[in-house]
């Protein structure tokens, strides 16, 4: 049911130390919408189980919905949170034909449900579950809430990507949301102006809306308190499936929805990959092939589903994919109960 990859250096630390939660320092939360309802079933567990008990810092990183995913973790209880977090998300409905203003109205609804009474100083205030929340500032056109003008802006990301990543980094920096003791180091080879904020009361919920601030599809979140004055938007506009160098000790977990991994968002319909070398220290684990098949569709959720099926239909379906969540889960469990080295598939199998 369950594929897991690691890089070179990743496999050798295992080989020597076994498999157990200490030998990780940071967690991945890749973007994707809906996508993230397959995993609901290892969050819990690696929150529940896993790491319980963690007195050491963990650095969970996320884009949009891995941004939510973090928040989540980061709380008192990471499990009640998130179960809060898949209800509420799995569960919504918009009018026939929802505009920006509706989308953005839904998300907040959940993100209140999400963080609860106490959710927001728990987060801020957690040492060891360090939540870090990623978040494009952009310029020029892109930063526009006229649909001509972002749609220009748009169309300008989408050819400067194609003939290189690192022209993008004129059009956007990425911004990081962290709590205040964070240690995250990384390194960006594309160039993106990276800025760091503590999260605060007054910017953490600016922050992780503006993470999961779909262009087109949100509203955008303008001047968040403490930031230079402009438009936020989606962290997965430059973080998709992330392509940086973690460079903190340890190794990086990254529970992923696929076995496709994508730099930014306008890398999807390309066949560019994520550089080998950022996940030499990384431990992938994603549904296999065989799990997906078994799925009714044949395939995992997506925003599409909104689209494309009917209320009722894409309830039910989202409802089904979070059970079936649970195999997976029990599928790392006896993994991590009986770790074998072979049980693991070289991280290049997985980018190629």
């Amino acid at each position: 049911m369950l594929d897991i990859y690691a890089g070179e250096s990743a496999r050798k630390t295992i080989e020597e130390n076994g498999f157990n939660a200490d030998l990780f320092t940071s967690f991945l939360g890749a973007s994707g919408g809906p996508k993230w309802f397959t995993l609901f079933g290892l969050d819990k567990y690696c929150f529940g189980e896993f790491f319980k008990g963690r007195t050491a810092p963990l650095n969970i990183i996320g884009s949009s919905a891995g941004a939510f995913r973090s928040a989540c973790f980061a709380q008192k209880d990471p499990v009640a949170a998130t179960k809060r977090f898949a209800k509420h998300y799995s569960e919504t409905t918009y009018t026939e034909k929802p505009d920006a203003a509706e989308i953005t109205k839904s998300v907040i609804d959940i993100l209140d449900d999400l963080f609860g009474e106490t959710g927001t100083d728990e987060i801020i205030h957690n040492d060891v579950f360090k939540a870090h929340f990623l978040v494009a500032k952009c310029n020029g056109f892109a930063a526009s809430e006229d649909k001509t003008k972002q749609f220009l802006g748009m169309s300008k990301s989408f050819i400067n990507n194609a003939l290189s990543r690192k022209r993008l980094a004129s059009q956007y920096e990425r911004y990081i949301f962290q709590q205040a003791s964070s240690n995250l180091s990384l390194a960006d080879e594309d160039g993106f102006a990276t800025v760091r904020k503590s999260l605060t009361p007054e910017n953490i919920r600016q922050a992780l809306i503006a993470s999961g601030a779909i262009p087109y599809v949100m509203k955008g979140i303008e001047n968040i308190p403490g930031c230079e004055t402009g438009m936020y938007r989606d962290g997965g506009i430059i973080d998709y499936h992330f392509d940086f160098n973690i460079q903190n000790p340890g190794l990086t977990l990254y529970p992923h929805f696929s076995s496709t991994l994508k730099a930014g968002w306008f890398d999807k319909s390309l066949s560019r990959k994520v550089r080998a070398k950022h996940y030499d220290r990384t431990v992938v684990i994603c549904p296999s092939p065989k799990y997906v098949a078994t799925l009714p569709y044949q395939k995992i959720s997506d925003r599409s589903d909104f689209t494309e099926m009917e209320t009722q239909q894409r309830l039910d379906y989202w409802q089904h994919i979070l059970h079936a969540s649970e195999y997976l889960a029990e599928d790392f469990d006896q993994f991590v109960q009986q770790p074998s080295i072979s049980k693991i598939k070289p991280m290049q199998a997985l980018l190629g």
